[in-house]
């Protein structure tokens, strides 16, 4: 019975430390402080991301579109909203991207913050708010749509 107990003991304890591990790799690789927004206008995807454990870096952002990379992007433009919200205490975390030619009709775009950790040896991508559905219309223009 002492064995059973021992073994029981060491397994619970060997799930503690690979969960700890675990939370540790996703925190560092996800960074919970990176937040951002994006939404489409006639002729390009705006928006805006900010790292609030350091809210003086420029995050560099990548634009997907119907899940194949279009751009990438420094997020450095004016944004007084941002500030205004209380996201950062600066209002340089914009940016835009042009839309290139896409065909009429449904798309979905999605925003990336490229994240280093590990000393530059790993990099991830994190979703910058919620992915942008929008529809090319006929003359061109995207428009967004209803969620």
């Amino acid at each position: 019975m002492r064995l059973a107990h021992a073994l029981i003991a060491k397994s619970i304890a060997e799930t503690i430390l690979v969960g700890s591990i675990a939370v540790v790799f996703y925190a560092n690789a996800f960074p919970p402080t990176y937040h951002g927004w994006a939404e489409a206008l006639p002729h390009e995807i705006a928006g805006w991301a900010v790292n609030q454990a350091s809210s003086a870096e420029r995050l560099e952002v990548q634009l997907f579109i119907d899940g194949n990379f279009v751009s990438t992007a420094i997020a450095d433009q004016a944004r007084p909203d941002v500030v205004a919200a209380g996201w950062a205490a600066d209002e340089w975390h914009g940016y835009k991207f042009l839309l290139p030619s896409l065909n009429t009709g449904p798309h979905e775009a999605r925003v990336y913050a490229l994240h280093n950790s590990a000393a530059g040896k790993r990099q991830t991508l994190q979703l910058m708010g919620d992915r942008v559905k929008f529809v090319i219309t006929s003359n061109g223009d995207a428009r967004s749509e209803a969620k």
